[in-house]
């Protein structure tokens, strides 16, 4: 078993607001708006008092920052990459409890 960092073992009891998660992630709301209204970054609706977002979610908000940013790339872009990756780490985590 891997060691986790604390801080992500923490926040994984947590749900961010809008505001935690721009500040955590280094972003603009309008940025996070457009992200989740495109289907990129996932949320969840907490009645009238917004969004909120999990440690995946402010995972993801900043690989796809970091995407967009390094590769000029577009956000579906940007998602796609971060899907692979994921999609990489998953099998190579499953390749690794075979033995391979």
């Amino acid at each position: 078993m891997t060691k986790r960092d604390p801080i992500d073992a923490a926040l994984d009891e947590v749900w961010l607001t809008l505001d935690e998660l721009c500040a955590l992630g280094g972003t603009h709301p309008q940025w996070v708006r457009l992200h989740v209204e495109e289907g990129l970054v996932a949320a969840r609706r907490a009645g009238d008092q917004g969004w909120r977002f999990d440690a995946v979610a402010l995972a993801r908000v900043r690989r796809l920052q970091r995407i967009e940013r390094d590769f000029d790339a577009a956000p579906e872009l940007a998602a796609l990459v971060a899907d692979l990756e994921d999609e990489i780490a998953r099998l190579r985590a499953r390749l690794a409890r075979a033995g391979l």
